[in-house]
């Protein structure tokens, strides 16, 4: 982990607790604290850490996202249980998420091909997704080719 701050770390002793608790103090919540808190965060092999708006940590399921778009710094993941954070870039996300099951389908959004509901394509060429939970969104002209494959399975 790359860090040009100084970290103060102690040990503090507590007869009460049951378990190892680990508080990360900072001024904000920055790169450095999502990489600790990641470090730390006691999540299960392959699920992602996210955040929810308070700094909670969440591990995330893959099959769990119903569609992951880029918000700013972070990546917002939609999934039948709330919305989370995540630091990670949405090109990396990709990366890691099973090819066969989810699909981009603009350079800002990645859709769960499991909880695609209906699809249509649009005599003026667009084409319109509708999510599980009443989502609904679009495709960029660019990023269809590729989606009519893994929709009609002709990949």
């Amino acid at each position: 982990m790359k860090d040009t701050k100084k970290l103060n770390i102690r040990f503090e002793c507590d007869p009460s607790l049951d378990c190892v608790e680990v508080v990360i103090r900072a001024r904000e919540q920055d790169e450095t604290v999502a990489a600790l808190m990641d470090k730390f965060a006691d999540r299960p092999p392959n699920t992602i850490t996210a955040f929810d708006g308070y700094g909670s940590v969440q591990a995330v399921r893959p099959e769990e996202i119903i569609s992951a778009s880029a918000n700013g710094k972070l990546v917002n993941l939609v999934t039948q249980n709330g919305s989370w954070f995540t630091r990670q870039t949405l090109q990396s996300l990709e990366e890691t998420l099973d090819k066969r099951r989810f699909v981009r389908i603009s350079r800002f959004e990645i859709v769960n091909l499991d909880h695609v509901i209906r699809y249509d394509f649009t005599i003026a060429g667009t084409l319109r997704i509708e999510l599980a939970g009443g989502m609904e969104t679009w495709a960029s002209r660019r990023c269809i080719p590729v989606i009519r494959r893994k929709l009609t399975g002709k990949e």
